[in-house]
Protein backbone atom coordinates (compact mmCIF):
# COMPACT_ATOMS: atom_id res chain seq x y z
CA UNK A 1 0.00 0.00 0.00
CA UNK A 2 1.47 3.73 -0.61
CA UNK A 3 -0.68 6.44 0.40
CA UNK A 4 -1.51 10.05 -1.94
CA UNK A 5 -0.96 12.80 0.25
CA UNK A 6 -2.58 16.03 -1.54
CA UNK A 7 -1.44 19.10 -0.56
CA UNK A 8 -1.75 23.03 -2.31
CA UNK A 9 0.00 25.34 -4.51
CA UNK A 10 2.35 27.01 -2.25
CA UNK A 11 5.79 27.25 -3.37
CA UNK A 12 7.09 28.38 0.44
CA UNK A 13 5.82 25.05 1.18
CA UNK A 14 7.58 22.39 -1.17
CA UNK A 15 10.65 24.13 -0.95
CA UNK A 16 12.95 24.84 2.24
CA UNK A 17 12.67 27.79 3.60
CA UNK A 18 16.10 28.87 4.25
CA UNK A 19 15.43 32.47 4.69
CA UNK A 20 13.30 32.07 7.65
CA UNK A 21 15.98 29.56 9.28
CA UNK A 22 17.69 31.27 11.92
CA UNK A 23 20.36 29.68 14.20
CA UNK A 24 20.88 31.69 17.46
CA UNK A 25 24.12 31.71 19.78
CA UNK A 26 24.61 33.01 23.57
CA UNK A 27 28.65 34.58 21.42
CA UNK A 28 28.27 36.42 18.71
CA UNK A 29 31.69 35.27 16.84
CA UNK A 30 29.89 31.64 16.75
CA UNK A 31 27.23 32.96 14.31
CA UNK A 32 26.60 31.91 10.66
CA UNK A 33 25.64 34.83 8.39
CA UNK A 34 21.74 34.32 9.35
CA UNK A 35 22.71 33.63 13.00
CA UNK A 36 21.47 35.76 15.59
CA UNK A 37 21.06 36.49 19.16
CA UNK A 38 18.59 34.47 20.60
CA UNK A 39 16.30 36.67 22.47
CA UNK A 40 14.57 38.39 20.20
CA UNK A 41 13.82 35.09 18.62
CA UNK A 42 12.78 33.68 21.72
CA UNK A 43 9.91 36.27 21.94
CA UNK A 44 8.90 35.45 18.22
CA UNK A 45 8.67 31.76 19.00
CA UNK A 46 6.34 32.71 22.30
CA UNK A 47 4.45 35.31 20.71
CA UNK A 48 3.14 32.03 18.27
CA UNK A 49 2.24 30.02 20.73
CA UNK A 50 -1.39 31.33 20.88
CA UNK A 51 -1.89 30.25 17.23
CA UNK A 52 -1.40 26.72 18.33
CA UNK A 53 -3.81 26.94 21.46
CA UNK A 54 -6.40 24.41 22.00
CA UNK A 55 -5.31 22.24 19.16
CA UNK A 56 -4.97 18.50 19.53
CA UNK A 57 -2.02 16.90 20.70
CA UNK A 58 -1.05 13.45 19.34
CA UNK A 59 1.36 11.09 20.86
CA UNK A 60 3.20 8.88 18.43
CA UNK A 61 5.99 6.66 17.91
CA UNK A 62 8.04 7.55 14.51
CA UNK A 63 10.34 5.63 12.89
CA UNK A 64 12.91 8.99 12.38
CA UNK A 65 16.37 9.48 13.95
CA UNK A 66 16.84 5.83 14.60
CA UNK A 67 16.56 4.02 17.96
CA UNK A 68 16.21 5.77 21.83
CA UNK A 69 17.28 2.72 23.23
CA UNK A 70 19.24 -0.55 21.76
CA UNK A 71 20.55 1.69 18.83
CA UNK A 72 21.50 4.86 20.64
CA UNK A 73 23.29 2.49 23.53
CA UNK A 74 25.34 1.07 21.09
CA UNK A 75 26.07 3.88 18.85
CA UNK A 76 27.33 5.84 21.90
CA UNK A 77 29.57 3.08 22.99
CA UNK A 78 30.98 3.50 19.59
CA UNK A 79 31.44 7.64 20.71
CA UNK A 80 28.52 9.31 19.22
CA UNK A 81 27.38 11.24 21.82
CA UNK A 82 24.07 10.78 23.67
CA UNK A 83 22.53 14.03 22.49
CA UNK A 84 21.76 11.87 19.25
CA UNK A 85 18.55 11.27 20.67
CA UNK A 86 15.82 13.72 19.84
CA UNK A 87 12.52 13.72 21.37
CA UNK A 88 9.66 16.41 19.45
CA UNK A 89 6.95 17.80 20.58
CA UNK A 90 4.21 18.59 17.62
CA UNK A 91 1.58 20.78 18.55
CA UNK A 92 -0.26 20.82 15.40
CA UNK A 93 -0.62 17.47 14.11
CA UNK A 94 1.28 16.88 17.48
CA UNK A 95 3.46 14.13 17.75
CA UNK A 96 5.71 13.17 20.90
CA UNK A 97 8.31 11.59 18.44
CA UNK A 98 10.34 8.34 19.84
CA UNK A 99 13.08 7.28 17.64
CA UNK A 100 12.22 3.32 17.66
CA UNK A 101 14.30 -0.18 18.72
CA UNK A 102 12.58 -2.69 16.79
CA UNK A 103 9.12 -2.19 18.77
CA UNK A 104 7.51 0.78 19.97
CA UNK A 105 8.68 2.09 23.46
CA UNK A 106 5.63 4.04 24.94
CA UNK A 107 5.47 6.16 28.49
CA UNK A 108 7.83 5.57 31.17
CA UNK A 109 10.41 3.50 29.28
CA UNK A 110 11.09 6.89 27.09
CA UNK A 111 11.08 9.43 30.14
CA UNK A 112 13.37 6.44 31.86
CA UNK A 113 15.58 5.97 29.00
CA UNK A 114 15.94 10.20 28.93
CA UNK A 115 16.70 10.42 32.85
CA UNK A 116 19.91 8.50 32.08
CA UNK A 117 21.36 11.49 30.44
CA UNK A 118 20.09 14.93 30.63
CA UNK A 119 20.61 16.01 27.52
CA UNK A 120 18.67 15.53 24.90
CA UNK A 121 16.91 17.67 21.95
CA UNK A 122 13.84 19.49 22.34
CA UNK A 123 11.23 20.00 19.27
CA UNK A 124 8.39 21.95 18.30
CA UNK A 125 6.60 22.11 15.01
CA UNK A 126 3.49 23.98 14.27
CA UNK A 127 1.90 24.96 11.10
CA UNK A 128 -0.23 27.58 12.84
CA UNK A 129 -3.33 29.01 11.78
CA UNK A 130 -2.46 32.44 9.58
CA UNK A 131 -5.38 31.23 7.19
CA UNK A 132 -2.93 29.03 4.51
CA UNK A 133 -3.59 28.63 0.89
CA UNK A 134 -5.74 26.82 -0.62
CA UNK A 135 -6.82 24.87 2.43
CA UNK A 136 -3.37 23.61 3.69
CA UNK A 137 -1.83 25.01 6.86
CA UNK A 138 0.31 27.15 6.80
CA UNK A 139 1.50 30.83 8.04
CA UNK A 140 4.54 32.35 5.63
CA UNK A 141 4.68 35.87 6.21
CA UNK A 142 5.95 34.62 9.84
CA UNK A 143 7.49 31.18 8.98
CA UNK A 144 10.20 30.64 11.42
CA UNK A 145 12.54 27.78 11.70
CA UNK A 146 14.48 28.14 14.44
CA UNK A 147 17.46 26.10 15.85
CA UNK A 148 19.30 26.89 19.36
CA UNK A 149 22.53 25.16 19.72
CA UNK A 150 23.69 25.61 23.31
CA UNK A 151 20.22 24.20 24.49
CA UNK A 152 19.66 21.69 21.87
CA UNK A 153 16.55 23.03 20.90
CA UNK A 154 14.99 23.46 18.01
CA UNK A 155 11.19 25.64 17.24
CA UNK A 156 9.95 25.19 13.78
CA UNK A 157 6.59 27.33 12.86
CA UNK A 158 4.52 27.99 9.80
CA UNK A 159 5.60 25.22 7.41
CA UNK A 160 4.34 21.87 6.60
CA UNK A 161 7.95 21.01 4.04
CA UNK A 162 9.20 17.93 5.05
CA UNK A 163 12.57 19.57 5.89
CA UNK A 164 10.96 22.13 8.35
CA UNK A 165 8.73 19.59 9.75
CA UNK A 166 10.25 16.18 9.91
CA UNK A 167 13.06 17.83 12.53
CA UNK A 168 14.88 15.16 13.11
CA UNK A 169 16.10 15.31 9.76
CA UNK A 170 18.07 18.66 8.63
CA UNK A 171 17.11 20.45 11.80
CA UNK A 172 18.70 18.44 13.95
CA UNK A 173 21.00 15.86 11.96
CA UNK A 174 22.53 18.22 10.66
CA UNK A 175 22.17 21.61 11.61
CA UNK A 176 22.22 20.85 15.13
CA UNK A 177 24.14 17.77 14.48
CA UNK A 178 27.06 19.82 12.96
CA UNK A 179 27.38 21.69 16.00
CA UNK A 180 27.59 18.45 18.22
CA UNK A 181 29.82 17.01 16.10
CA UNK A 182 32.69 19.66 16.14
CA UNK A 183 32.15 19.99 20.04
CA UNK A 184 33.38 16.20 20.38
CA UNK A 185 35.44 15.78 17.55
CA UNK A 186 33.65 13.85 14.25
CA UNK A 187 31.61 15.17 11.47
CA UNK A 188 27.64 15.56 10.44
CA UNK A 189 27.41 15.96 6.74
CA UNK A 190 24.86 16.08 3.93
CA UNK A 191 26.38 13.58 2.13
CA UNK A 192 24.68 9.62 0.98
CA UNK A 193 26.76 6.08 1.96
CA UNK A 194 27.25 3.39 -0.42
CA UNK A 195 28.97 0.37 -0.76
CA UNK A 196 30.77 -0.63 -4.00
CA UNK A 197 32.13 -4.46 -4.15
CA UNK A 198 34.32 -4.87 -7.51
CA UNK A 199 34.65 -7.86 -9.79
CA UNK A 200 37.19 -9.04 -7.48
CA UNK A 201 34.78 -9.29 -4.66
CA UNK A 202 36.29 -6.38 -2.67
CA UNK A 203 34.13 -4.19 -1.14
CA UNK A 204 34.57 -0.45 -0.29
CA UNK A 205 32.50 2.14 0.99
CA UNK A 206 32.48 5.47 -0.33
CA UNK A 207 30.07 8.78 0.79
CA UNK A 208 29.65 11.74 -1.39
CA UNK A 209 27.99 15.11 -0.53
CA UNK A 210 25.78 16.69 -3.60
CA UNK A 211 23.12 19.19 -2.90
CA UNK A 212 19.56 18.32 -3.14
CA UNK A 213 18.37 17.25 -6.66
CA UNK A 214 22.10 16.73 -8.37
CA UNK A 215 21.96 12.77 -7.96
CA UNK A 216 22.16 11.35 -4.49
CA UNK A 217 19.81 9.24 -4.71
CA UNK A 218 20.39 8.26 -8.25
CA UNK A 219 24.17 7.28 -7.12
CA UNK A 220 23.02 5.47 -3.29
CA UNK A 221 20.87 2.86 -5.32
CA UNK A 222 22.47 2.97 -8.79
CA UNK A 223 21.96 -0.24 -10.95
CA UNK A 224 25.72 -0.69 -12.34
CA UNK A 225 26.63 -1.44 -16.10
CA UNK A 226 30.02 -2.30 -15.40
CA UNK A 227 29.74 -6.10 -15.37
CA UNK A 228 30.94 -7.46 -11.86
CA UNK A 229 30.38 -4.55 -9.94
CA UNK A 230 27.26 -4.24 -7.07
CA UNK A 231 26.23 -1.52 -5.23
CA UNK A 232 24.53 -1.76 -2.07
CA UNK A 233 22.62 1.48 0.16
CA UNK A 234 23.44 2.32 3.28
CA UNK A 235 22.42 6.12 3.27
CA UNK A 236 20.88 8.51 0.56
CA UNK A 237 21.43 12.13 2.84
CA UNK A 238 22.97 12.52 5.89
CA UNK A 239 26.29 10.84 7.22
CA UNK A 240 27.50 10.51 10.64
CA UNK A 241 31.48 10.28 10.35
CA UNK A 242 33.16 9.36 13.52
CA UNK A 243 37.57 8.49 13.46
CA UNK A 244 37.38 4.73 15.72
CA UNK A 245 40.48 3.92 17.67
CA UNK A 246 42.23 2.42 14.57
CA UNK A 247 41.94 5.80 12.50
CA UNK A 248 39.33 4.56 10.50
CA UNK A 249 36.44 6.72 9.64
CA UNK A 250 33.39 5.17 10.06
CA UNK A 251 30.15 6.89 8.45
CA UNK A 252 26.23 5.55 9.83
CA UNK A 253 23.59 6.83 8.51
CA UNK A 254 21.36 8.36 11.41
CA UNK A 255 17.60 7.98 9.33
CA UNK A 256 15.39 5.42 8.61
CA UNK A 257 14.08 6.12 5.47
CA UNK A 258 14.21 8.08 2.02
CA UNK A 259 13.10 11.44 1.29
CA UNK A 260 13.64 11.18 -2.17
CA UNK A 261 12.68 13.92 -5.38
CA UNK A 262 9.83 11.61 -7.58
CA UNK A 263 10.26 13.92 -11.01
CA UNK A 264 13.02 12.38 -13.08
CA UNK A 265 12.75 9.16 -11.32
CA UNK A 266 11.96 5.93 -13.41
CA UNK A 267 12.50 2.37 -14.40
CA UNK A 268 14.75 3.87 -16.64
CA UNK A 269 16.75 5.94 -14.28
CA UNK A 270 16.67 4.23 -11.02
CA UNK A 271 15.34 0.97 -10.97
CA UNK A 272 16.05 0.65 -7.30
CA UNK A 273 13.66 3.28 -6.07
CA UNK A 274 11.19 2.24 -7.81
CA UNK A 275 11.18 -1.17 -6.72
CA UNK A 276 11.70 0.69 -2.96
CA UNK A 277 9.07 2.99 -3.37
CA UNK A 278 5.18 1.50 -4.39
CA UNK A 279 4.51 0.13 -0.94
CA UNK A 280 4.39 1.73 2.87
CA UNK A 281 5.48 5.15 0.83
CA UNK A 282 3.72 8.65 1.29
CA UNK A 283 4.00 10.75 -1.79
CA UNK A 284 3.58 14.81 -1.78
CA UNK A 285 3.02 17.16 -4.94
CA UNK A 286 2.72 14.02 -7.69
CA UNK A 287 0.27 13.60 -10.09
CA UNK A 288 -2.99 11.27 -9.32
CA UNK A 289 -3.95 8.74 -11.60
CA UNK A 290 -7.56 8.06 -12.09
CA UNK A 291 -7.01 5.13 -10.56
CA UNK A 292 -5.72 6.08 -7.49
CA UNK A 293 -2.21 5.88 -8.87
CA UNK A 294 1.05 8.34 -8.75
CA UNK A 295 2.64 9.74 -11.85
CA UNK A 296 5.42 12.36 -12.46
CA UNK A 297 7.18 13.82 -15.14
CA UNK A 298 9.86 10.90 -16.61
CA UNK A 299 8.05 8.09 -14.81
CA UNK A 300 6.87 7.14 -18.04
CA UNK A 301 4.14 7.99 -20.29
CA UNK A 302 1.54 9.76 -19.29
CA UNK A 303 -2.33 8.67 -18.89
CA UNK A 304 -5.20 9.90 -20.01
CA UNK A 305 -6.60 11.77 -17.07
CA UNK A 306 -4.62 12.79 -14.21
CA UNK A 307 -4.86 15.58 -11.68
CA UNK A 308 -1.96 17.73 -11.06
CA UNK A 309 -0.24 18.66 -7.73
CA UNK A 310 -2.69 21.10 -7.36
CA UNK A 311 -5.70 18.89 -7.31
CA UNK A 312 -6.90 20.41 -10.99
CA UNK A 313 -7.60 18.34 -14.24
CA UNK A 314 -3.96 18.36 -15.86
CA UNK A 315 -3.86 19.56 -19.25
CA UNK A 316 -0.23 18.72 -20.67
CA UNK A 317 -0.96 21.35 -23.57
CA UNK A 318 -0.71 23.79 -21.34
CA UNK A 319 2.82 22.37 -20.67
CA UNK A 320 2.84 22.80 -16.53
CA UNK A 321 3.86 19.73 -14.72
CA UNK A 322 1.32 17.34 -13.30
CA UNK A 323 3.88 16.82 -10.60
CA UNK A 324 5.96 19.73 -8.50
CA UNK A 325 9.77 19.74 -9.32
CA UNK A 326 9.95 19.03 -6.16
CA UNK A 327 7.41 16.59 -5.34
CA UNK A 328 8.61 13.65 -2.73
CA UNK A 329 8.40 10.17 -1.97
CA UNK A 330 8.82 9.03 2.19
CA UNK A 331 8.94 5.17 2.50
CA UNK A 332 11.54 3.29 4.68
CA UNK A 333 15.23 2.30 4.02
CA UNK A 334 14.53 -1.23 4.60
CA UNK A 335 11.91 -1.89 1.58
CA UNK A 336 14.96 -1.18 -0.50
CA UNK A 337 16.39 -3.95 -2.37
CA UNK A 338 20.00 -3.49 -2.39
CA UNK A 339 19.97 -2.05 1.37
CA UNK A 340 22.91 -2.89 2.60
CA UNK A 341 23.77 -5.16 5.18
CA UNK A 342 25.62 -2.84 7.38
CA UNK A 343 23.07 -0.03 7.17
CA UNK A 344 22.27 -0.59 11.07
CA UNK A 345 25.98 -1.24 12.27
CA UNK A 346 26.11 0.98 15.31
CA UNK A 347 30.07 0.82 14.42
CA UNK A 348 29.67 2.42 11.05
CA UNK A 349 30.74 1.27 8.07
CA UNK A 350 34.78 2.26 7.06
CA UNK A 351 34.78 5.05 4.62
CA UNK A 352 37.62 4.77 1.63
CA UNK A 353 36.81 8.09 -0.24
CA UNK A 354 34.73 11.25 0.14
CA UNK A 355 32.74 12.80 -3.19
CA UNK A 356 31.75 16.33 -3.91
CA UNK A 357 30.00 17.53 -6.65
CA UNK A 358 27.11 19.21 -8.10
CA UNK A 359 25.45 20.54 -11.59
CA UNK A 360 28.00 22.14 -13.22
CA UNK A 361 27.12 23.01 -16.90
CA UNK A 362 30.18 23.86 -18.46
CA UNK A 363 34.05 23.95 -17.66
CA UNK A 364 34.06 21.41 -14.68
CA UNK A 365 35.92 18.27 -15.53
CA UNK A 366 33.90 14.97 -15.22
CA UNK A 367 36.31 13.48 -11.98
CA UNK A 368 39.50 15.41 -10.48
CA UNK A 369 41.01 13.56 -7.07
CA UNK A 370 42.72 15.93 -4.94
CA UNK A 371 46.27 16.34 -4.17
CA UNK A 372 45.73 15.93 -0.52
CA UNK A 373 43.47 16.28 1.93
CA UNK A 374 43.67 20.00 2.57
CA UNK A 375 43.35 20.43 -1.47
CA UNK A 376 40.14 18.12 -0.82
CA UNK A 377 39.05 20.26 2.03
CA UNK A 378 39.51 23.34 -0.51
CA UNK A 379 37.41 21.63 -3.09
CA UNK A 380 34.72 21.35 -0.88
CA UNK A 381 34.69 24.74 0.49
CA UNK A 382 34.11 25.79 -3.13
CA UNK A 383 31.65 23.58 -4.92
CA UNK A 384 29.36 25.12 -7.27
CA UNK A 385 26.02 23.95 -8.46
CA UNK A 386 22.99 24.82 -10.29
CA UNK A 387 20.23 26.14 -8.03
CA UNK A 388 17.51 22.88 -8.19
CA UNK A 389 14.18 22.61 -7.09
CA UNK A 390 15.34 21.93 -3.85
CA UNK A 391 16.22 25.46 -3.41
CA UNK A 392 13.96 28.73 -2.66
CA UNK A 393 15.97 30.36 -6.42
CA UNK A 394 14.80 30.19 -9.04
CA UNK A 395 16.35 30.28 -12.68
CA UNK A 396 19.74 28.11 -13.71
CA UNK A 397 21.94 30.41 -11.15
CA UNK A 398 25.34 28.34 -10.04
CA UNK A 399 25.55 28.82 -6.42
CA UNK A 400 28.16 28.29 -4.11
CA UNK A 401 27.05 25.46 -2.00
CA UNK A 402 30.54 24.31 0.20
CA UNK A 403 30.06 20.55 0.87
CA UNK A 404 26.69 21.00 -0.04
CA UNK A 405 25.42 22.36 3.16
CA UNK A 406 24.69 25.53 2.95
CA UNK A 407 21.08 25.07 3.92
CA UNK A 408 22.55 23.33 6.83
CA UNK A 409 25.70 24.59 8.19
CA UNK A 410 24.88 24.79 12.28
CA UNK A 411 27.65 27.59 12.90
CA UNK A 412 30.83 29.99 11.29
CA UNK A 413 31.66 28.32 7.99
CA UNK A 414 35.25 29.54 8.67
CA UNK A 415 35.09 26.91 11.73
CA UNK A 416 33.38 24.75 10.07
CA UNK A 417 36.47 24.54 8.02
CA UNK A 418 39.18 24.53 10.67
CA UNK A 419 37.58 21.32 11.93
CA UNK A 420 37.50 19.66 8.52
CA UNK A 421 41.31 20.55 8.67
CA UNK A 422 41.80 19.32 11.93
CA UNK A 423 40.71 15.48 10.96
CA UNK A 424 44.30 14.78 9.48
CA UNK A 425 46.15 13.29 13.04
CA UNK A 426 48.87 11.02 13.75
CA UNK A 427 47.68 7.15 12.95
CA UNK A 428 44.68 8.00 10.73
CA UNK A 429 43.92 6.38 7.33
CA UNK A 430 42.53 9.29 5.33
CA UNK A 431 40.33 8.40 2.41
CA UNK A 432 40.70 10.24 -0.55
CA UNK A 433 38.75 13.39 -1.53
CA UNK A 434 37.30 13.37 -5.56
CA UNK A 435 35.24 16.16 -7.30
CA UNK A 436 32.43 14.43 -9.67
CA UNK A 437 30.33 16.61 -12.13
CA UNK A 438 27.70 14.38 -13.87
CA UNK A 439 26.04 17.22 -15.91
CA UNK A 440 28.83 18.86 -18.11
CA UNK A 441 26.95 19.83 -21.34
CA UNK A 442 28.58 20.17 -24.49
CA UNK A 443 27.78 23.73 -26.73
CA UNK A 444 24.71 22.03 -28.27
CA UNK A 445 23.32 21.83 -24.53
CA UNK A 446 23.34 18.20 -24.49
CA UNK A 447 25.05 16.39 -21.51
CA UNK A 448 28.76 14.86 -22.02
CA UNK A 449 28.42 12.22 -19.89
CA UNK A 450 25.31 9.06 -19.60
CA UNK A 451 25.38 9.38 -16.16
CA UNK A 452 23.40 7.00 -13.76
CA UNK A 453 24.34 3.43 -14.17
CA UNK A 454 27.39 4.77 -16.18
CA UNK A 455 28.40 6.34 -13.31
CA UNK A 456 29.78 2.81 -12.24
CA UNK A 457 32.84 3.42 -14.29
CA UNK A 458 33.94 6.37 -12.60
CA UNK A 459 33.83 4.72 -9.01
CA UNK A 460 35.85 1.83 -11.04
CA UNK A 461 38.52 4.44 -11.40
CA UNK A 462 38.15 6.07 -8.18
CA UNK A 463 38.57 2.66 -6.17
CA UNK A 464 41.77 1.91 -8.16
CA UNK A 465 43.18 5.27 -7.29
CA UNK A 466 42.12 4.31 -3.33
CA UNK A 467 44.14 1.18 -4.66
CA UNK A 468 47.16 3.85 -5.76
CA UNK A 469 46.85 2.85 -8.76
CA UNK A 470 48.72 5.05 -11.10
CA UNK A 471 45.98 5.30 -12.89
CA UNK A 472 46.03 9.33 -13.26
CA UNK A 473 47.62 12.61 -14.84
CA UNK A 474 48.31 15.33 -13.22
CA UNK A 475 46.15 18.73 -14.18
CA UNK A 476 45.57 22.05 -12.77
CA UNK A 477 42.81 20.92 -10.42
CA UNK A 478 44.25 17.71 -9.48
CA UNK A 479 44.35 14.14 -10.88
CA UNK A 480 42.41 13.07 -13.54
CA UNK A 481 42.12 9.63 -15.34
CA UNK A 482 44.78 9.14 -18.20
CA UNK A 483 43.63 8.67 -21.55
CA UNK A 484 42.65 5.31 -21.37
CA UNK A 485 42.13 4.81 -17.74
CA UNK A 486 38.34 5.27 -17.77
CA UNK A 487 37.12 2.05 -18.41
CA UNK A 488 34.67 2.94 -21.53
CA UNK A 489 34.14 -0.69 -22.67
CA UNK A 490 30.87 -1.06 -24.66
CA UNK A 491 29.78 2.82 -23.84
CA UNK A 492 29.76 4.04 -27.35
CA UNK A 493 31.02 7.27 -28.67
CA UNK A 494 32.15 9.53 -25.33
CA UNK A 495 33.46 12.68 -26.12
CA UNK A 496 36.26 12.17 -24.00
CA UNK A 497 38.20 16.06 -24.70
CA UNK A 498 35.42 18.03 -23.82
CA UNK A 499 34.48 15.93 -20.91
CA UNK A 500 37.69 16.47 -19.19
CA UNK A 501 38.86 19.72 -21.11
CA UNK A 502 39.97 22.28 -18.48
CA UNK A 503 39.35 26.17 -20.21
CA UNK A 504 41.88 28.41 -19.03
CA UNK A 505 39.50 32.02 -18.93
CA UNK A 506 36.59 29.50 -17.10
CA UNK A 507 38.72 28.60 -14.24
CA UNK A 508 40.62 31.99 -14.07
CA UNK A 509 36.96 33.82 -13.93
CA UNK A 510 35.72 30.92 -11.32
CA UNK A 511 38.95 31.59 -9.13
CA UNK A 512 37.86 35.33 -9.56
CA UNK A 513 34.34 33.85 -8.48
CA UNK A 514 35.64 31.92 -5.24
CA UNK A 515 37.97 34.50 -3.93
CA UNK A 516 34.86 37.58 -4.08
CA UNK A 517 33.03 34.70 -2.18
CA UNK A 518 35.55 34.11 0.43
CA UNK A 519 35.79 37.74 0.72
CA UNK A 520 32.24 38.44 1.29
CA UNK A 521 31.12 35.79 2.91
CA UNK A 522 33.62 34.13 5.34
CA UNK A 523 36.00 37.14 5.42
CA UNK A 524 38.60 37.00 8.10
CA UNK A 525 37.28 33.54 9.24
CA UNK A 526 38.47 32.11 6.42
CA UNK A 527 41.46 29.57 7.54
CA UNK A 528 44.73 30.54 5.04
CA UNK A 529 45.16 27.37 4.37
CA UNK A 530 42.15 27.93 1.92
CA UNK A 531 44.13 31.42 0.66
CA UNK A 532 47.09 29.17 -0.03
CA UNK A 533 44.73 26.74 -2.12
CA UNK A 534 43.17 29.66 -4.22
CA UNK A 535 46.45 30.99 -5.37
CA UNK A 536 48.03 27.86 -6.46
CA UNK A 537 44.86 27.02 -8.25
CA UNK A 538 45.55 30.44 -9.82
CA UNK A 539 48.91 29.93 -10.44
CA UNK A 540 48.51 26.26 -11.80
CA UNK A 541 45.66 27.31 -14.57
CA UNK A 542 47.86 30.29 -15.49
CA UNK A 543 50.77 28.04 -16.45
CA UNK A 544 48.67 25.28 -17.94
Amino acid sequence: MYQLIDVNNLIGHLTPVNNGHVTVFRHVHETLPRGKSPHPYETAATSRDALVKNKQLYVLNLFGIKEILLKFETVIKSGFSSNTCCVGRRRDAGALLCPNSGKPIRGAKVLEALRQDEQFVRCLHAVGTGGGVAGWPCDPPRTIILHKPADNEIVSYGSGYGGNSLLGKKCFALRLGSVIARREGWLAEHMLIVGVTDPKGRKRYIAAAFPSACGKTNLAMMTPTLPGYKVECVGDDIAWMKFDKNGVLRAINPENGFFGVAPGTSEATNPIAMSTVFQNTVFTNVGETSDGGVWWEGMGAAPEKLTDWKGQPWDPSKKTPAAHPNSRFCTPAEQCPIIDDQWESAEGVPISAILLGGRRPAGVPLVVESRDWQHGVFMGATMRSEATAAAEHAGKVVMHDPFAMRPFFGYNFGEYLKHWLSMPQAGRQMPKIFHVNWFRKSDEGKFLWPGFGENSRVLDWILRRCDDEPCYTESPLGNIPAEGDLNTQNLGPIDMKSLFSIPKDFWLQEADAIEKYFKEEVGQDLPQEMWDELNKLRNNVQQS
